[in-house]
C-alpha cells in the first residue's frame, strides 16, 4: 500500500475530530451493558443466560435499525441521521428512571433496546461518512483509527459502571439508584451534545465509494439490490460481520464472570479488569492503523483472526492469570475486526454503498444472539463457554483469507 496517499484533507479536520466523538460515545454505551449484565445478576437474582438478554437488547436493535437508518441517512442526509441516533440515545437513557423504578428487567431491556437504536443509527451513518472524509484507498485507516476511539469509550464505559454500580460497599451497590442516576447523566450529556451539533455545518461529500454526494436521495430500486448481493465480497462481509460481533458479544458479556468465578476477583476488580481490555482494544486498533500501511487490511484481519482462535483455546483452559492474560489479549486481536470488515465489505459498490453499510451493520445481532446460547455453557463453567467464539473466529479467518479473489470476482 502506498503509504504517500493521504489520511484524509484539511478541510475534513473539523468533522472527523466530531465523527471520533461519535464512536467514543457508542464505545461507551455498549460496554455499560456488560456492566449491567453482572448487576442485574446481583440485583434482580437472573441466571447468566438470562441476563445474556441484555446484550440481545442491545444487539438486537441493530437488526432493526440498521435498513431504517440507512434509508432515513439516504433521504436527509448525513447531519439529520446523526441527530436522530442522538435523540434516540438519550431517550433511552432517561428512560432507565421509570425501569429502575419499577424494578423491571423486561423494561431495563426495552429502554436497552431504544438506546441501542440510537446507536445502530449513529454506527449506520458513521462508517460512511468516515469512509468519505478523504481517499477510499486510506478508508481502512481512518475507520480503524476513528474505532481505536470507540475502543476508548470501551475503556471509559466499564470504568464508570465498575466505579458507579459495582463498587462493593458503596450505599447503592446492591439497587438500581446508582444505575438510574448514571443514565440520566448520560442521557443529559447526549441531548446537549445533539443540541451543539444541529448548530454545526456539516460539508457537501463525496464518498469514493459512490459517485454522488451524501445528500442524494435516489428511490432503493429493485435492480440494484439484486446487483449489490451479487457482489460477493460484499455478502461474505456481512456474513463475517455477524459472526464476529457475536464472539465480542460473548467474550464481552462473562468477562466479569470470568473474573470473579475463575480469578476469584471482586466484581469491581474484574470490571477494572475489563476497562483493562479496552485499552488493550484501543492499542490493537493504533497499531493496526499503523500496520495497514504496509500489510494488507485483509491480511492482517485473517492474522489476527488465528490468534484469537489461540487465545480462546488458553481461556477455555481455566489455567488463572495466563487463562485471563489470553483473555485480556482477545480484544488487542479483536480490535481491528469490527472496522476492517466493515471497510473491505464497502470497497468498490459505487451508490449502492450507503444501502450496504445498513445490512452489514445489521449483522451486529449477533452479539445478541450469542450471549445466551453462551449463557447455558457459563451457567455450569464460564471458561469452557470460551471454547464457542472460535466458531466465530474461523469465519473470519476465511473472509479474510479469500477477500482478494472475491473482490477481484467482484471487479472483473
Amino acid at each position: 500500500m502506498d503509504s504517500k496517499i493521504n489520511f484524509t484533507e484539511r478541510k475534513y479536520v473539523i468533522i472527523l475530530l466530531f465523527v471520533i466523538t461519535l464512536f467514543m460515545l457508542w464505545g461507551i454505551a455498549i460496554t455499560l451493558g456488560d456492566v449491567l449484565n453482572r448487576h442485574f445478576q446481583n440485583v434482580l437474582h437472573i441466571s447468566k443466560s438470562r441476563s445474556g438478554l441484555v446484550q440481545l437488547s442491545i444487539f438486537g436493535a441493530y437488526a432493526v435499525m440498521g435498513i431504517p437508518a440507512g434509508l432515513f441517512m439516504r433521504r436527509f442526509g448525513y447531519k439529520k441521521g446523526v441527530l436522530l441516533g442522538l435523540f434516540l440515545y438519550s431517550a433511552g437513557a432517561f428512560l432507565f428512571v421509570p425501569a429502575a423504578n419499577a424494578e423491571s428487567f423486561n423494561f431495563f431491556r426495552l429502554a436497552l433496546f431504544i438506546l441501542a437504536c440510537g446507536l445502530a443509527t449513529l454506527e449506520t451513518v458513521a462508517h460512511p461518512l468516515v469512509a468519505s472524509l478523504g481517499d477510499q484507498r486510506t478508508s481502512d485507516q481512518r475507520i480503524n483509527f476513528s474505532q481505536a476511539f470507540n475502543g476508548l469509550g470501551g475503556v471509559i464505559g466499564p470504568a464508570i459502571g465498575s466505579y458507579f454500580i459495582l463498587k462493593a460497599g458503596q450505599e447503592h451497590s446492591n439497587d438500581l439508584i446508582s444505575v438510574k442516576h448514571l443514565y440520566i447523566a448520560i442521557g443529559s450529556v447526549i441531548a446537549l451534545i445533539g443540541i451543539v451539533f444541529s448548530f454545526v455545518k456539516v460539508p457537501a461529500l463525496t464518498d469514493p465509494h459512490v459517485v454522488a454526494t451524501d445528500s442524494y436521495a435516489v428511490a432503493l430500486e429493485n435492480h440494484i439490490e439484486r446487483k449489490l448481493f451479487h457482489h460477493k465480497h460484499f455478502i461474505f462481509a456481512a456474513i463475517a460481520q455477524l459472526f464476529n460481533v457475536a464472539a465480542q458479544g460473548g467474550t464481552w458479556a462473562y468477562f466479569i464472570n470470568y473474573g470473579h468465578d475463575i480469578m476469584h476477583l471482586t466484581d469491581e476488580k474484574a470490571g477494572y479488569f475489563f476497562s483493562l481490555s479496552m485499552i488493550m482494544m484501543m492499542a490493537g486498533r493504533f497499531a493496526g492503523t499503523f500496520l495497514m500501511r504496509y500489510i494488507a487490511p485483509n491480511k492482517l484481519l485473517w492474522i489476527f483472526a488465528l490468534a484469537n482462535i489461540a487465545m480462546c483455546i488458553i481461556v477455555a483452559q481455566g489455567f488463572g492469570w495466563a487463562s485471563f492474560i489470553a483473555l485480556l489479549f482477545i480484544n488487542f486481536f479483536f480490535s481491528i475486526m469490527f472496522p476492517t470488515i466493515f471497510s473491505l465489505g464497502l470497497k468498490d459498490l459505487g451508490k449502492q454503498t450507503q444501502q450496504a453499510s445498513s445490512f452489514i451493520v445489521m449483522g451486529v445481532v449477533g452479539g445478541g444472539i450469542f450471549p445466551p446460547i453462551m449463557g447455558l455453557i457459563a451457567n455450569h463453567n464460564v471458561a469452557t463457554a470460551y471454547y464457542l467464539p472460535i466458531v466465530c473466529y474461523a469465519v473470519v479467518f476465511l473472509f479474510g483469507f479469500t477477500y482478494s479473489h472475491l473482490n477481484r470476482e467482484a471487479t472483473s
